[in-house]
């Protein structure tokens, strides 16, 4: 099968939770996924095994507690990594919040919860799926989040994050395979240029970007603010690791480039030593191992924008904070790469 093939498949997926009820989540679910599919969400929900785990313990709790609940689809791309066909979305879960969940009270009001999602294909069945969550975004809207010293809350934006400016993100194209190279390697050029002392990834970036970032970091325009959060959150960690480097802890599991657009997932995605203060906790010299996300779109040679998704959830619990049993001092569990 093609991978426009597979695009086409994630969105009928998709286009089947546009106004959901269960029984056209369940179809939609078992005519993509393979009965063995592998699916892994973002803490708390972690492993829940296969695609009954996904439509009872995720979507339909989900579902069930946003009344009018419909999904939106703001990317959908394509592409082969390590011999692995993926196609990978981002966007938006929107409903009025009306029934409590993972312990976050109802507001009765429209919300928002940002995901990102991969699926891998063998033939013409998913059989892995990972999905990004932004919880902390429903927090903060809801007034529900904890955290006092938290750069999105502080100064960057934490609300609704939109598609792409150019509104051409759902690629149900086949892309010139020369230009996506081209794109991948833009994206790895430049995050090779992280954590860099002459902040080397700058001239990667287009001088107005857009950066997208978890709510608990904030959404940023511009590279100068973006700089602004960026090497601060570089200065709080030391022994910097990316999902490219090959350390034999992080890796990507997906990295891969459709056209104008570039994605990269790691579970976990980046290795890193405390130093100091991060999320408002002391550091206690721990390393840290984080799930992280993100998708890029280029405008001629510069990268315009960016949507990143951390488990910032995950991230807290190994630092002792446990968001959703409301308890601190909670002793970091094992981190193992996917």
């Amino acid at each position: 099968m093609t991978n426009l093939t597979h695009k086409q498949a994630v969105h009928r997926f998709s286009r089947a939770q546009a106004h959901p009820d269960a029984a056209a989540t369940r179809e939609a679910v078992q005519a993509l996924f393979a009965p063995e599919a592998r699916v892994k969400i973002v803490h708390p929900f972690n492993d829940v095994g296969g695609p009954e785990g996904y439509v009872t313990d995720f979507l339909g709790a989900l579902q069930a507690s946003f009344d009018g609940f419909h999904r939106r689809d703001d990317i959908l791309m394509g592409g082969e990594f390590e011999g692995y066909e993926w196609v990978s979305t981002h966007g938006n879960y929107v409903g009025h919040f009306a029934q409590d969940w993972l312990g976050i009270k109802a507001t009765g009001r429209l919300e928002y919860l940002r995901y990102g999602e991969f699926f891998r294909f063998e033939g013409d069945k998913v059989v892995e799926v990972v999905v990004f969550l932004d919880i902390p975004q429903l927090m903060i809207a809801a007034g529900q989040w904890p955290i006092v010293q938290s750069p999105g809350r502080d100064r960057g934006y934490t609300g609704m994050i939109p598609g792409p400016a150019s509104a051409d993100g759902i690629l149900l194209v086949n892309a010139d395979a020369a230009r996506s190279e081209s794109s991948r390697k833009l994206v790895e050029d430049m995050l090779a240029g992280l954590a860099t002392e002459d902040e080397a990834w700058r001239p990667y970036w287009h001088k107005n970007m857009m950066w997208y970032g978890p709510a608990a970091f904030g959404a940023f325009i511009g590279v100068d603010h973006f700089a602004g959060f960026q090497v601060p959150f570089e200065q709080a960690f030391s022994q910097w690791s990316g999902g490219s480097a090959g350390n034999g802890v992080t890796r990507h599991f997906a990295r891969f480039a459709d056209g104008d657009y570039i994605c990269t997932g790691g579970w976990p995605s980046l290795m890193a030593v405390r130093r100091g203060d991060f999320l408002g906790q002391p550091s206690r010299g721990e390393t840290l191992l984080m799930r992280v996300c993100d998708w890029w779109r280029r405008e001629g040679d510069l990268l315009v924008e960016n949507w990143v998704i951390v488990d910032i959830p995950d991230a807290l619990l190994q630092m002792g904070v446990d968001l959703f049993a409301g308890a601190h001092d909670v002793a970091p569990g094992p981190r193992i790469a996917a």
